[in-house]
């Protein structure tokens, strides 16, 4: 009977204790989740006050036009053609093609030549609601974020341009002219857009040396910025098809170009990534040695030690798809991101000779290049930086882009300086719903943006 107890004793201290170990588990499992929540959110990271603005509204009533649509985006044009006239500056509404809308606007100076460009664009990419824990065109504020499609990309950079041209409106006569341009098309090509602007409406540029438009990169820890990056040029992208009977053909040069995709080209310091280098070195800590004297790093043997991103700046790549079946024959599809000095027909022949071996032929789909960088010595250039030093205080300089765009190229082949900033803050888990679900702004980092560029541009206006 005394061991039947004591059986029976073991047995429900054994229940308990697994019982207790279960619910330990749960306890667990649900505070990890919780925790994961509060880092994919970033709600812990952020401060809850909000302090709701004029401005903050306008890009609301600004981001609930879902312009990832032609119909959308004729909306939004009219509404910044609107927006421009209640501040006193007379928009012109360009039709590109039947329903693209691009809207332009001009301040004239008491200079000809020397004018400023303020460049947007209208539309934004398509969306998955289901994937949003907000409705992507809804604008709504929730934990000091305005959540929605385009709030980074770029309708915020466009409400800071217009909040400058109001201010130089304020003010008075600039120096130079300074006009304000948002293109119908930018996220598809920008061929109902900037490229057809300049083609169709070359005298809307006459006059404008300089550019202002996306493409910046600011680089934050915490609540603060540790480097304002200016952009000054990227990588030109060539889009190619590659074509064959059978597919084990395009399989066979795929594996022959694999090497291309990563770092196989002999490295190639252009003048103004070298200047990027420098200009970053100071908040690299792992690499600064290699980035404040890449030329040495190269001989050494050391530069491969960099990251992927800026290994791509010295040399071509390359991104290469699967087969895929056609009606007649095989295809693969094929991006080169070439270095901005690089002639397009160079290299579709280079990579006609490297195929043509395994009986694969190429079609060049679209091109792009050689584009000069813009240069980091002038005056608009100064005033960019100088104002980021003075406003943020940190330490700003040049980027150059190794993956993305934007208009900037298209304007630089024109002859204009283009330079891209991001105004505000974007830490990087906002950067990373850019183009994908939850995209969403910091409420006082965008207010901060929109006194930046407003002493920005003011500070240019002023300039004989």
């Amino acid at each position: 009977m005394i061991i039947t107890r004591r059986h029976r004793n073991e047995r429900i201290a054994a229940a308990i204790f697994v019982a207790v170990a279960l619910v330990a588990v749960v306890v667990f499992i649900q505070w990890n989740k919780s925790e994961e929540e509060a880092l994919r959110s970033d709600s812990r990271y952020i401060p809850k006050r909000e302090t709701i603005t004029p401005q903050i509204l306008l890009l609301r009533d600004y981001v609930r036009i879902d312009t990832s649509n032609a119909e959308g985006v004729a909306k939004g044009a009219r509404w910044l053609a609107a927006q421009l006239e209640r501040i006193g500056v007379h928009a012109e509404l360009i039709e590109s093609t039947p329903g693209r809308w691009n809207v332009y606007a001009r301040i004239r100076g008491k200079q000809r030549g020397g004018g400023l460009l303020l460049v947007n664009h209208i539309d934004v990419v398509g969306v998955k609601p289901a994937e949003w824990k907000q409705p992507p065109f809804e604008g709504k504020i929730h934990l000091n974020q305005l959540w929605g499609r385009g709030a980074l990309d770029m309708k915020g950079i466009a409400l800071c341009e217009l909040f400058a041209m109001a201010a130089v409106q304020r003010r008075g006569t600039p120096g130079h002219d300074i006009a304000f341009l948002a293109t119908a098309e930018e996220e598809q090509g920008s061929e109902n857009g900037m490229k057809w602007l300049l083609a169709h409406r070359p005298e809307l540029f006459e006059g404008l040396e300089y550019a202002i438009s996306e493409g910046g990169v600011t680089e934050v820890i915490g609540e603060r910025m540790t480097y304002f990056g200016i952009e000054v040029g990227s990588k030109q992208r060539m889009h190619l098809t590659l074509l064959a009977p059978q597919k084990q053909m395009l399989l066979d040069a795929r594996m022959a170009l694999e090497p291309y995709m990563t770092s196989h080209e002999r490295a190639r310091v252009l003048p103004e990534v070298r200047q990027f280098f420098r200009d970053v070195a100071a908040t690299r800590i792992a690499f600064k040695e290699s980035l404040s004297d890449i030329d040495r790093a190269i001989a050494e043997g050391k530069a491969w030690e960099l990251p992927a991103s800026y290994r791509d700046l010295l040399q071509n790549t390359m991104n290469v798809e699967m087969p895929q079946r056609g009606s007649d024959q095989w295809y693969m599809g094929l991006q080169m991101l070439n270095l901005p000095d690089e002639l397009p027909k160079e290299r579709a022949s280079w990579l006609q000779q490297f195929v043509a071996p395994y009986g694969v032929s190429v079609r060049v789909d679209s091109e792009e290049g050689p584009v000069p960088s813009s240069r980091i010595d002038t005056p608009l250039m100064r005033t960019l930086a100088g104002e980021a030093r003075a406003f943020y205080q940190v330490n700003a300089g040049s980027e150059i882009l190794y993956a993305s765009t934007s208009d900037c190229r298209f304007l630089r082949a024109h002859g204009m300086q283009c330079y891209g900033i991001s105004p505000y803050l974007v830490d990087f888990s906002q950067s990373l719903t850019i183009h994908h679900a939850d995209e969403r702004i910091r409420l006082d980092w965008f207010m901060n943006g929109i006194d930046y560029f407003e002493r920005s541009i003011l500070s240019w206006s002023q300039r004989p």
